[in-house]
């Protein structure tokens, strides 16, 4: 049985504790993928001081469950884990955790991927960037969705 774990929060959130939390009853688990992203200092050619995410409650939940539901019926996966922050962050902070397990390395590597492609690309998320110019939106990347159409 596959046990999926997804979460809108605005607290940080535990590596060490949502990789045992992941792996916890799985045995059988042959590969644990992760990736974590960081809020970073830059973008676009401008200095980023902070970031703010917002999001549609509800709505945000269901399609982070569809995304990895879609995952989960391209891979043979254990577990998932996706949690996305939301609120005031700053620099170096963690904005989002994908946890996959799968009983080998190639399924939990491309879940992985297919899940961040796509969070990228279909989770309702806004972003407003601080940066030393003033405040701005972050608009979706080309080359995001370019990316998120080879699956």
């Amino acid at each position: 049985m596959t046990k999926f774990t997804v979460r809108i929060q605005e607290a940080d959130f535990s590596l060490e504790h949502e990789y045992q939390a992941v792996l916890a009853g799985k045995a059988e688990a042959g590969a644990v993928v992760s990736f974590v992203g960081l809020v970073r200092d830059f973008n676009d050619g401008r200095n980023v001081t902070g970031l703010k995410l917002e999001h549609y409650p509800g709505m945000t939940e269901k399609a982070l469950n569809d995304i990895v539901q879609q995952a989960s019926e391209r891979w043979q996966l254990q577990a998932a884990t996706v949690i996305h922050r939301v609120g005031q962050l700053s620099l170096a902070e963690q904005i989002v955790l994908v946890i996959v397990t799968s009983a080998h390395r190639g399924d939990a590597f491309d879940a992985c991927e297919f899940i961040m492609d796509f969070l990228k690309t279909q989770a309702p998320f806004w972003k407003k960037e601080t940066t030393d110019n003033g405040e701005f939106w972050v608009v979706a990347k080309s080359a995001d969705q370019d990316k998120a159409k080879t699956w």
